[in-house]
């Protein structure tokens, strides 16, 4: 049976201790003098999303999701959802009307869509820990969950990306799934689940592992956990159709999509869940576990034949299609698309901070379900197993093991602080202190860093002066009339969120041909990249020496335009402008050609 009753403690009490963590975590970013705004650290789609909004207030249409001043002339289709730009949008528009500039209502947005899903995210984290364990299990959850959350910088403000909001849905669907009752609680549930899935792509392990949690509680459970079954399938169903409705334009509906919500996710969506609603509320199925499992194995068969029947391409590796050049120079340079084998291998420091509790926690939380059965318990084995698992093949999974693993690491803290406060044995205090460090994903972290430097390795993260990273440092840029800049695509987001022009290249898998004509523009001769820039209109080409992707590229190709720069040897058709020193931005001028 999966319903576990809540210990006590009110949802107003997780509540308030949800949205007292956020507030630490944010003064805890004030006085570090809020880093993630004064540099963007790579954040790239955080700076995209925030074009992506101007432009939306600005007046593009809803359901145009080109990005127009990326890529070749005409830009290209991201396949992000305005579900995310909207709110950010209203947060801007509300506060830019109240004072008048736009700028205080992109600051205020900022904080205002972080802060609150931290706060969100951690009542629902403490309300799964209070079913997981008991009342002893709080405190360490709320010390232990603050920390994941805060140290993963998925809430920093000026994150505006769309892990957070990924993240705090999956974590209301947990919550409704084993905290909640009846048809509200089921179609919270599912509607949470849909609306993980219009965000993003990356979230459909995680809705797949709620919807068999619901298709297990009607399987195995009582009249209402049925209910909660049925509320589940009704839920996804009727939000996936909103989420379609409202994201996709009627002259798409038909068109399939598998890196964006479409008419695949939609189909799957609509028919799992209104095939678990019918079955879950059949009286005539109700009365017999055959009867339920028979039911749920039609549904399952139906769906996988829907999908491969329909859309097979969508079962393929999402990135199997990319070009072999992109995946050389950009995917596999991408930190969050590394499987566990590469991270390890480049930077073991960074694998312990993402292995090493979702591990721990995984080890713990199953000992403690062989001790003591937990229906909750069960679930977020469940959940955490499959986001594990999704991170030894892209360690972005790691934004949901974490958190996940926080929450069982809390109850095994919980149990070791009830067990020491029942026992006189003067080690169980010692031994409590120890459990308490290794729940905290940070102590692994900052033990890696320590033994890294005593090992006498040394930092391989260039300083962000160097990494052109820093708004300051795009001022000179955007001081030059409109054109199409030449850069590294580390660099494409930047400028758009910074300055007036284009930018030919960006880390984005669908920005094919802008990305594929910057690599042999700068792998390429001098006159190579020549017709490039002229075949694109290119005016300017901007050179920074510090960020690693130049490193990469100006290695591979000794004899290219990148490789020429790097060595202060332009050919005669680029004008270096002036610019301050402290400035690592090295910006370059197209001179016009006879």
């Amino acid at each position: 049976m999966l319903q576990s009753a809540v210990r006590p403690g009110t949802w107003r009490d997780d509540a308030m201790l949800g949205l007292a963590g956020a507030l630490l975590a944010l003064g805890l970013h004030a006085l570090a003098g809020f880093p993630t705004l004064a540099v963007a650290n790579g954040d790239n789609d955080s700076l995209l999303r925030l074009v992506e909004i101007r432009d939306l207030i600005g007046g593009q249409a809803w359901f145009d999701l080109h990005q127009y001043r990326m890529g070749p002339p005409g830009g290209f289709v991201m396949h992000w959802s305005r579900l995310v730009d909207a709110p950010i949008a209203a947060v801007i528009l509300v506060v830019s009307a109240l004072t008048g500039k736009l700028a205080a209502g992109e600051t205020v947005a900022v904080f205002a869509w972080t802060t609150p899903l931290m706060a969100a995210a951690l009542t629902f984290s403490l309300r799964i820990a209070r079913s997981v364990g008991d009342e002893w299990t709080i405190m360490p959850a709320f010390i232990i969950c603050t920390a994941a959350l805060h140290f993963s910088g998925v809430f920093a403000p000026g994150n505006i990306d769309h892990h957070n909001i990924q993240l705090t849905l999956c974590l209301a669907a947990i919550t409704a799934l084993i905290v909640g009752r009846g048809y509200v609680a089921g179609i919270a549930a599912g509607a949470a689940c849909a609306l993980m899935l219009a965000v993003g792509m990356e979230t459909l392990p995680y809705v797949a592992v709620a919807g068999l949690t619901a298709a297990a509680m009607y399987l195995l459970g009582d009249r209402p956990e049925a209910a909660k079954a049925a509320g589940f399938g009704m839920g996804l169903a009727g939000a996936g159709l909103a989420a379609f409705v409202a994201t996709v334009p009627a002259i798409s509906w038909l068109s399939p999509h598998c890196d964006a919500y479409s008419i695949p996710q939609f189909s799957v969506a609509a028919i799992s869940g209104i095939g678990l609603a019918v079955a879950a509320i059949s009286p005539i199925l109700a009365c017999s576990f055959g009867r339920r499992l028979t039911a749920l194995l039609a549904l399952g068969i139906a769906v996988a034949a829907v999908a491969v029947t329909a859309f097979p391409q969508c079962l393929a590796d999402p990135y199997a299609g990319l070009d072999p050049k992109l995946q050389q120079f950009w995917l596999n340079q991408v930190t969050e698309a590394q499987p566990f084998w590469r991270v390890l291998s480049d930077n073991w420091v960074k694998a312990a901070g993402f292995y090493v509790t979702p591990m721990l926690a995984l080890i713990v939380l199953g000992l403690r379900l062989r001790r003591r059965s937990n229906g909750a318990g069960w679930m977020l084995m469940a959940l955490l197993t499959a986001a594990f698992v999704v991170s030894l093949w892209q360690v972005r999974g790691a934004t949901f093991s974490l958190p996940l693993a926080a929450i069982a690491l809390a109850g095994w803290v919980g149990d070791w602080r009830h067990r020491t406060a029942l026992s006189s044995d003067r080690f169980s205090s010692p031994r409590m202190a120890l459990v308490w460090l290794v729940s905290l994903n940070v102590t692994w972290s900052a033990a890696a860093h320590a033994a890294s430097a005593a090992l006498g390795e040394t930092e391989r993260a260039a300083s962000p002066a160097g990494t052109c990273e820093r708004p300051a440092d795009y001022a000179l840029l955007a001081a030059q009339p409109p054109t199409t800049v030449l850069a590294i695509s580390n660099l494409g987001a930047p400028i758009l969120a910074r300055s007036p022009h284009r930018a030919l290249a960006g880390p984005y898998h669908r920005n094919v041909t802008g990305n594929l004509l910057t690599l042999d523009a700068f792998t390429g001769t001098a006159e190579q990249a020549l017709t490039t820039i002229q075949n694109n209109r290119v005016g300017l080409v901007v050179f920074c020496r510090g960020n690693a992707e130049t490193a990469l590229l100006a290695g591979q190709a000794p004899t290219g335009l990148l490789a020429a720069l790097a060595r202060d040897e332009p050919p005669d058709w680029l004008e270096k402008l002036p610019q301050d020193a402290s400035r690592p931005l090295d910006i370059y001028r197209v001179r016009p050609q006879p």
